[in-house]
């Protein structure tokens, strides 16, 4: 009984040294760095910005490529202004050394400026003014109602035929060598004295209260002022202030 102890006693300091040694070795842990590298590739591979600097990274990216595609399209109309340029240095150039700069185009291409256009109803209003007071004056005899005749309608008149060159601007019709031909400006005559009647007639009788007295006056311009105007018309086309050639340069 008493040899079993030495016995017990080994075997009790065996296993507990046994115990004491697993706590004193080293802890061994599986390594984390490859399942985090597996995803971050998964993220990019997914178009998912990583990182706060690769967001940074992507807007100067589309900062960059706008502002590239702006540049490109500048360059391009810089080549085109500046190829314009030229041209027009090469034709002045070609005049300064004598040659021929370009023909007025068959048909006589051009417009009339606005201040042409406004200088041409005044004018034509102080005219026709004139003749439409000494109507009135002869015909009613008296100032007052030939004042009020041509007074009313003045404005007006001179308004509405500005109206009327503006759009009779727009067509190339009746216009030969740089100028209006003569049928075009009888056409503008007729064209105008129609609606000049029937506003002349309309105030004449609001003012004079004679049915008589205004259809006179009416008549008497219908004939004298188509004629006048006609006339009128041929001496503007050959004035060259305020037209606007449209050329053609070839170079």
């Amino acid at each position: 009984m008493i040899s079993r102890y030495p016995l017990f006693i080994l075997v009790a300091l065996v296993g507990s040294s046994a115990f004491v040694s697993s706590f004193t070795q080293p802890m061994s842990f599986r390594p984390l760095a490859q399942p985090m590298r597996n995803f971050q590739a998964s993220t990019a591979a997914n178009g998912e910005s990583s990182t706060p600097a690769d967001n940074f990274i992507r807007q100067l990216e589309l900062k960059e490529a706008k502002i590239d595609k702006q540049r490109l399209k500048a360059m391009e109309t810089l080549n085109q202004l500046e190829a314009s340029l030229t041209q027009i240095q090469s034709k002045k150039q070609e005049y300064l050394n004598g040659g021929a700069i370009a023909e007025t185009p068959v048909g006589g291409n051009f417009s009339e400026t606005t201040i042409r256009s406004a200088v041409k109803a005044f004018m034509w209003r102080v005219i026709a003014g004139s003749v439409t007071f000494i109507t009135s004056l002869r015909f009613s005899g008296s100032v007052a109602t030939a004042l009020s005749i041509v007074g009313s309608d003045f404005f007006s008149k001179s308004f509405t035929m500005f109206i009327g060159e503006r759009l009779m601007n727009k067509s190339q019709a009746g216009r030969t060598s740089g100028s209006d031909g003569a049928g075009r400006s009888l056409a503008k005559a007729l064209i105008w004295r129609l609606f000049a009647i029937c506003n002349t007639l309309t105030m004449a009788i609001f003012i004079a209260k004679d049915l008589s007295i205004a259809s006179k006056i009416a008549g008497s311009d219908a004939i004298f002022k188509t004629a006048l105007m006609f006339f009128y018309e041929r001496v503007w086309a050959r004035i060259e202030w305020g037209k606007e050639y449209q050329m053609d340069f070839t170079i």
